[in-house]
């Protein structure tokens, strides 16, 4: 325990810096509340309707597929730098995990999930 006692102290202060700052800035902030500030400002336009709203299925699916390249990614550049030094072995069990990879791609292209309808 002795050896997170500074870590521990660290994120006390850093926990207590930010309440104590988002405080004093509630406290100082000027509140003049105005119908033009409460108004909409994405995009100048009136909602119209509901705010629930089904999205296609093809945006989360296309989101599965972006996260999966990805993960391929943060694994894969890691792996580069040590892959001299780890050998043969590291290089077959990278493969495998390409491999796996590839057949998703595969399968999500035959399903045609990477056709925008």
């Amino acid at each position: 325990m002795s050896g997170f006692g500074g870590v521990l102290v660290f994120a006390v202060f850093i926990l207590g810096f930010g309440v104590v700052s988002l405080g004093i800035a509630w406290l100082l902030r000027p509140s003049r509340p105005d119908p033009v500030k409460l108004s909409n400002y994405e995009c100048g336009a009136e909602p119209i309707g509901t705010a629930w709203v089904q999205f296609p299925v093809g945006f989360y699916l296309v989101a599965i597929v972006f996260i999966v390249f990805d993960a391929l990614a943060v694994f894969l550049i890691p792996w580069t730098l040590v892959v001299g030094v780890a050998g043969m072995p590291a290089f077959w069990v990278m493969a495998g995990f390409v491999g796996i990879v590839l057949l998703g791609w595969v399968y999500a292209y035959r399903e045609g999930v990477l056709e925008w309808k």
